[in-house]
């Protein structure tokens, strides 16, 4: 009986040292500091946010935020609380039940604590929009695909849309039914080819 106790007890002791040694192994893990020597924060400011990056040296890259986001439901009105429809409707939302159309919203802190509200109903995608806009002279129609990227369709040239007219309406242009039908009268004929 003394083995035993013994042997159980040289087991146990044996894993909570190993176990305290991972749970308190600090050598492995990188101490993000928050102060320096002076005791001022070290993290970087963004207006009234502080972010304190994992490594000293990261630098975020350039980035230009989009001025529209598309928001998409992706989960019913049925089920959520009142508040939570309240703020869907105020976003553009229909409340019917087979009607899920995009909504396309100004990016703005207001818009943005609204979406931030009911994250979990909707998918957002900013709206990547062409370098240079055209001017109303230009422009024959505009695209948006479903992944945010903003199509501009320029207006043809009209020496372009003749030639398409005049290729078009060319009583000698050989297109699939004349062949098939000249090939058929051939063949019913008997002249060779």
């Amino acid at each position: 009986m003394n083995k035993t106790l013994k042997f159980t007890y040289n087991m146990t002791s044996r894993a909570t040292i190993f176990l305290n040694f991972v749970r308190h192994a600090t050598f492995m893990k990188r101490r993000i500091r928050y102060k320096n020597e002076q005791g001022e924060l070290e993290g970087v400011k963004y207006g009234k946010i502080t972010y304190f990056p994992r490594h000293p040296d990261h630098v975020d890259p350039p980035f230009e935020p989009s001025k529209l986001l598309l928001v998409k439901r992706v989960k019913p009105f049925a089920g959520n609380p009142w508040w939570e429809k309240e703020v869907l409707v105020n976003l553009g939302f229909k409340n019917e039940k087979h009607v899920n159309e995009p909504v396309i919203v100004k990016n703005m802190p207001e818009i943005c604590a609204m979406l931030w509200k009911v994250k979990h109903l909707v998918k957002i995608t900013p709206i990547k929009l062409p370098d240079k806009l055209p001017i109303a002279d230009d422009l024959n129609g505009t695209y948006l695909h479903e992944n945010g990227t903003f199509y501009v369709i320029p207006r043809v040239e009209p020496a372009r849309e003749e030639a398409v007219e005049k290729f078009v309406n060319d009583p000698k242009k050989l297109n699939r039914d004349i062949i098939q039908k000249k090939l058929r009268l051939k063949w019913l004929l008997g002249q060779s080819m």
